[in-house]
């Protein structure tokens, strides 16, 4: 193979990594999306997560005690009145990334 040629091969595989980072980073969830997906829990578990009296707070809580609670709540393996339902709507990335969002916010 001649010099020009592997120098297009490796031009053409450092493009192939770039564009598999690129992609890589976009599949990430926006902000504002995942801000709309935790709204969703203000209900009972307040703004930003910051619960009145008898309700759980998730503001501040630790990431993964929240994802695995949820992954719980979802596959049936916790009793709920009402978030086995909810968990059940949400993918396990949303949940993730929801989890993520509350576990950012000041108590």
């Amino acid at each position: 193979m001649s010099k020009i040629m592997k120098n297009w091969l490796y031009f053409g595989a450092a493009l192939v990594c770039l564009a598999t980072s690129a992609q890589a980073q976009t599949n990430a969830p926006d902000p504002m999306q995942v801000r709309s997906w935790a709204a969703g829990c203000s209900n009972c578990h307040g703004t930003n997560g910051r619960a009145e009296s008898g309700n759980e707070a998730l503001a501040g809580a630790n990431k993964d005690d929240i994802v695995k609670k949820m992954m719980d709540f979802k596959a049936g393996r916790k009793p709920a009145t009402i978030m086995h339902q909810l968990a059940k709507g949400y993918s396990d990335e949303q949940i993730v990334a929801i989890a993520g969002y509350f576990a950012a916010q000041k108590k």
